[in-house]
């Protein structure tokens, strides 16, 4: 059973840490609210801090603090980057915390999430209100922000040989500072890897329809699992994206994306995500040997296995 405790930690005062199956949260009360630790019980934090940012409550600019956050797209400047500095209220109910932002003033969008932890899998659930008079047309998005020195592990849709289909399967979606020789993709047979190199300069983004339902990260012998949806004939933002990868020197985003909603005032639409983590992992770094590795553990978890 999950236990919730109020500890203070990073600078702020006022946190809660979700525990549970051998996983440990932390989120923030003070800002956010952010998912600011992840990982197992007692081992490393899987998601970047920025540590000049830890403690901070104020200020007249957005800023990330790191961890995992809450947006809604597209990405839009100002609109997306909306000031969280004010405090969060939460909930514990049924073994689920509840956390509540208050109505962004520049938006009139109030943003939710929920958490729960069982069987070794953290549930979240993502929920963007409409509090402002008029409809707005939306997308939730969420964005996890993983540490320094590890490799996004995306998979690629299943291989079927010209000309057996003739039809596009998924888009793959660049931005105009995506450069597709930048040694930090790999861009194998069945799996599109992206590392995070603080020595490679420079920012990268890609995105995509993932329909296989999953993409990861490797840091070191954890293996973070980031399972997706996908809703059929929905439009996404983007040119269709429901799976974003975002890098620069320092971290490496792990982003989904819910479809594209017009809500009317007080309507709400939400986004899930299911998060696992299994640790003592090794990885190879070929891709016939990495899809060998990979799968006892997809299977462990009910994904789908990468088929050879």
């Amino acid at each position: 059973m999950a236990q919730l405790e109020k500890i203070s930690y990073g600078g702020w005062k006022n946190c809660l840490k979700l525990s549970g199956d051998g996983l440990e949260l932390i989120v923030t009360l003070d800002v956010g609210p952010r998912v600011i630790h992840f990982g197992i019980s007692g081992g490393q934090n899987l998601f970047k801090q920025f540590e000049d940012q830890m403690g901070v409550t104020s200020g007249k600019e957005w800023i990330s603090f790191g961890g995992h956050r809450f947006w809604h797209a597209p990405e839009v400047f100002p609109r997306t980057y909306a000031l969280d500095f004010d405090p969060v209220e939460h909930e514990w109910k049924g073994n689920v915390l509840k956390l509540i932002q208050k109505t962004e003033a520049e938006t009139g969008i109030q943003k939710e999430i929920e958490i729960g932890i069982r069987d070794k899998t953290v549930f979240l659930s993502h929920r963007l209100i409409n509090r402002s008079p008029w409809p707005v047309e939306l997308a939730p998005w969420s964005l996890s922000v993983m540490a320094a020195g590890g490799r996004a592990i995306i998979p690629q849709e299943e291989f079927k040989p010209h000309p057996d289909v003739l039809v596009p399967v998924r888009p793959l979606v660049l931005w105009p500072f995506t450069r597709m020789n930048d040694p930090r993709f790999t861009w194998g047979d069945r799996l599109i890897t992206v590392r995070e190199d603080a020595k490679v300069d420079g920012k990268q983004k890609i995105g995509m329809r993932n329909a296989q339902g999953w993409a990861a990260y490797e840091l070191g012998s954890d293996l973070f699992i980031k399972g997706i949806s996908l809703i059929p004939n929905a439009t996404y933002p983007d040119m269709g994206c429901n799976c974003e990868f975002f890098t620069m020197p320092g971290f490496l985003e792990v982003e989904t994306l819910g479809p594209l909603v017009t809500l009317e005032p007080n309507a709400a639409t939400e986004h899930e995500e299911k998060w696992w983590v299994i640790s003592n992992v090794q990885l190879p770094q070929d891709e016939p040997s990495l899809i060998a590795a990979l799968n006892p553990h997809l299977k462990s978890v009910g994904l789908p296995v990468i088929k050879a």
